[in-house]
């Protein structure tokens, strides 16, 4: 494991670690690399996600990973986050040491309260499972800019990492294959929330691999996106194929070094 794991551990952390972590072309200096690097010696910062779950109608499952996705894509593209915007030196400073992110749940008075809060909000689009008794018709997930990790805005610090176990009414449809598609590793028992935070990682992978034109496309495109499992052959192909891999850090749920998430994008298939 290439963090330091004498130093306290946040409940319901997530570090990612290496996009195909013994690919030959990966960058020295890359956030995602397994072996142990500046990075863990950098003061450690976190990016928040809250997901709504009201009592009455949860999203469904695979709603609240694509948002999940999708606001980090957001963030990441946010003018806010580069160049001299007000959240851009936060970001510096989370992406100088391990990429990590920890998903929280909300409902009523605490989403409102959590929802005045610096960040962006995701919503939608609105879905057929959405119709499903019992589920809301869209997901709902906040991002915020990263903090420290010893620095939760009380707002969010009272939020739950546990209960985020969602479900699908159903199987969900096939993805559009001509899209970009975040696949979840079939070998994995993962909660909703460690799901979130994965496909999140994955989502941020495809973005740094991507040229300046592919990313405008997707900004454009609303970043369109899947988050979908395949079965355990079509697993074995991705992992192998040289897109974006992310390996977990292996603090909650999962060991250490699992590869949980392959960002497949239209612009990074070989």
């Amino acid at each position: 494991m290439s963090i330091d794991d004498t130093r306290p551990k946040t409940p319901g952390e997530t570090p990612a670690d290496g996009p195909a972590a013994n690919r030959a072309d990966s960058p020295a200096d890359s956030p995602f690399r397994h072996e142990r690097t500046a990075r863990d010696e950098a003061p450690q910062f976190v990016l928040p996600l809250v997901v709504r779950i009201e009592k009455a109608a949860p999203p469904t499952r695979t709603d609240a990973l694509e948002a999940a996705a999708r606001a980090v894509l957001l963030m990441l593209a946010d003018e806010r986050s580069t160049g001299e915007g007000e959240w851009a030196q936060a970001m510096r400073d989370w992406q100088d040491a391990r990429i990590r992110k920890v998903v929280r749940r909300a409902r009523g008075a605490e989403w409102r309260k959590a929802s005045q809060l610096p960040g962006i909000t995701v919503t939608g689009p609105e879905t057929p499972a959405g119709e499903a008794t019992g589920f809301a018709p869209y997901a709902e997930v906040r991002v915020f800019p990263p903090i420290p990790l010893d620095g939760w805005p009380k707002e969010l610090a009272k939020l739950q990492v546990s209960g985020t176990d969602l479900d699908d009414p159903g199987p969900p449809p096939a993805a559009d294959p001509g899209g970009p598609v975040l696949w979840l590793s079939p070998d994995l028992d993962m909660s909703a929330g460690k799901a979130m935070a994965q496909a999140g990682h994955g989502a941020q992978l495809a973005w740094w691999e991507l040229s300046e034109t592919d990313r405008k496309a997707w900004r454009e495109a609303g970043f369109a996106l899947s988050v979908r499992t395949p079965d355990a052959a079509r697993w074995r192909q991705l992992a192998v194929s040289g897109m974006p891999l992310v390996r977990d850090a292996g603090f909650t749920e999962i060991a250490p070094g699992s590869s949980t998430v392959v960002a497949d994008h239209p612009s990074l298939r070989r």
